[in-house]
């Protein structure tokens, strides 16, 4: 397994853009891989159910964990951008508020 952690990440402050449209919670080949074990485990089902259920509950708490581990970085990141002092401008402010406005939408999405 990949223990490899789904990290959103966050330009520089100078960098920051607002985000345009939807963006994927996870890398592709992580989408890919969390699809590759759900299916191997309800290939399994008939075989071993039991097992299947508990490796079923592993997946979603691995994914859940990921999620959260996922936003709450990010939300870090967002912090981190205006936190600064007295070294923010207004457009530095205007710009990680657009970003905020997409992270609420995206958490408003799930």
């Amino acid at each position: 397994m990949n223990e490899e952690k789904a990290a959103v990440a966050t330009p520089p402050p100078q960098q920051i853009r607002p985000m345009d449209g939807p963006v994927a919670l996870f890398a592709e080949r992580d989408t890919t891989e969390f699809r590759k074990r759900w299916s191997d485990i309800q290939a399994a089902f008939v075989d071993e159910p039991r097992r299947s259920v508990e490796q079923a509950d592993a997946l979603v708490a691995d994914l859940t964990k990921r999620l959260t581990d996922g936003f709450g970085n990010e939300r870090t990141s967002l912090e981190r951008q205006w936190d600064r002092g007295d070294n923010v401008t207004t457009e530095d402010l205007r710009l990680t508020l657009q970003r905020y406005r997409s992270f609420f939408d995206r958490l408003l999405t799930i």
